[in-house]
């Protein structure tokens, strides 16, 4: 069964057709054309810095500095990191290898739902995916015989260190983080030039890659999308990927990318992210719940549309309206403290990585000294949780009262990220279950209190009795969102 539809959307770079021409001996001019940071090996970076959300990224893009990315690169242009260092390059190969694959078949793999075989032919893509579960055999079979590509789908299910960086690029994005491997034969490509909706960060793991980039026709994409090579003109960027060198581009921009003779396979990573993460997005995830607060007390608001509004194919007398009371919400939302996200956080940290404790470690369970009213605490996995107000989701009643709701991904499956299949968070009515807390809206400026805190008494807690202050560390306790020191 073809099921590329959910993997083609969120995993992004894509392996390319060759066009012939001695790839290798490309010219420095060719190489000058793409931006890119040239390491010298008396700087060359260590493996990657876990410390902290911003020390990995910091060690991710290395050299390039954080303030530079962001104000050059990051949704305007293509950065090309070369870094000729033997030490990264051998890192990079341990994240994942071609030898892998023999291995992690053996564990259950299915086409479609794991992996997925296919090669560029004239300028379309070509699915070659057998049925049901992946034969290791047949697989090798396809990559020699058919200069297949191998795309293996969100590698961080079964690789650790993927499994670290991604959850430390989603603590510092805020934003789900995916990947996916591709594994491309010499002289052969995956898939025809096209576009992306998420930004790529391209990991060079074993091999070379050829990559052409080309203007985007749709600035910032918001769905993927195939371009005829007839539509595309001349690449902007041309250049070679080996080991250790890492590519980045925004969303929309065009490319492709083959193997070139000479070189066996080429293996890399592209881990993507920022997928329907736009201010665009925020929008209509804000302000159902900020046109809901303010009908409640603007009057205006409440007021009845034209009769026969409804009915009418031209609505150009409305929009006057229409423009006034959106500027009615703009003047609240200027004086507005707390804005009410209905789905995007939730959604976040429903699908999103758990932490990194080690494949051996034991499930995360309450440890330590039960919190006491004397006592001192403070916030664990301060990354991994969010604070919303929302209706109270457990009433039916008309009017439903505002609480204060803890979501966290501490139990979040890693066997299950990016996969958008059903896992034991799903309800017996078939809808994802978040994990959290509920909490009176009394309680919202003692959780900010903790947030805002490095450490904090409970007894200091800004609620009015010693039972409600006990009562609110002894929740999160139990959720392992706190420890006493």
């Amino acid at each position: 069964m073809d099921t590329l539809t959910e993997a083609e959307m969120w995993a992004t770079a894509r392996n390319m057709p060759k066009k012939g021409g001695k790839h290798a001996e490309m010219g420095k001019e060719m190489q000058a054309q793409c931006k890119r940071a040239k390491v010298e090996e008396a700087r060359s970076p260590s493996v990657m810095n876990f410390e902290n959300p911003d020390s990995l990224f910091g060690s991710f893009i290395s050299p390039i500095k954080q303030e530079m990315f962001f104000r050059e690169y990051w949704e305007q242009k293509p950065l090309l990191v070369q870094r000729n260092d033997p030490l990264l390059a051998a890192y990079y190969q341990s994240l994942f290898q071609l030898s892998d694959l023999k291995e992690l078949c053996s564990q259950g793999l299915y086409y479609g739902q794991d992996i997925n075989i296919c090669r560029c032919v004239n300028g379309k893509k070509k699915v070659l995916n057998k049925e049901g579960k992946v034969n290791y055999m047949q697989l090798k079979k396809d990559f020699d015989q058919k200069k297949a590509t191998i795309q293996f789908h969100q590698p961080q299910r079964f690789k650790e260190e993927l499994w670290k960086i991604q959850e430390k690029l989603e603590c510092y994005f805020g934003s789900l983080v995916g990947s996916n491997v591709y594994i491309t034969p010499q002289g052969s490509q995956g898939l025809p030039p096209h576009y992306d909706d998420v930004e790529v960060f391209i990991l060079q793991l074993e091999g070379e890659k050829h990559w052409r980039l080309y203007k985007p026709t749709v600035h910032l994409a918001r769905e993927y999308n195939v371009e005829s090579e007839d539509r595309i003109g001349n690449p902007t960027h041309e250049f070679i990927l080996k080991p250790g060198d890492l590519l980045y581009f925004p969303r929309g921009t065009i490319h492709q990318a083959d193997t070139p003779l000479g070189i066996s396979y080429s293996t890399h990573v592209t881990i993507s992210t920022y997928q329907n993460n736009s201010w665009g997005d925020f929008l209509l995830d804000a302000i159902p719940g900020l046109v809901f607060d303010s009908a409640k007390e603007d009057v205006v608001l409440r007021t009845s549309i034209p009769r026969q509004l409804l009915m009418q194919v031209d609505t150009a007398d409305s929009t006057k309206k229409l423009s006034s009371l959106l500027r009615r919400l703009a003047d609240r939302l200027e004086n507005t403290r707390e804005l009410r996200s209905s789905d995007m956080k939730k959604d976040f940290i429903m699908n999103r990585l758990p932490p990194c404790l080690g494949c051996d470690s034991d499930p995360l369970t309450p440890g330590g000294k039960l919190p006491k009213i004397d006592s001192k605490i403070r916030l664990q996995f301060r990354d991994h949780a969010i604070i919303t107000v929302e209706p109270d989701q457990e009433t039916s009643d008309e009017i439903r009262r505002d609480m204060v709701y803890v979501y966290h991904s501490l139990k979040n499956r890693r066997e299950t990220h990016m996969m958008g299949t059903e896992d034991d968070t799903t309800s017996e009515e078939g809808t994802s279950q978040t994990h959290g807390l509920r909490f009176p809206l009394s309680y919202l400026d003692a959780l900010k209190q903790i947030w805002s805190s490095s450490t904090v008494n409970v007894k200091e807690l800004n609620l009015i009795s010693d039972e409600e202050k006990e009562n609110l560390a002894l929740s999160l306790w139990t959720e392992c969102l706190i420890e006493v020191i």
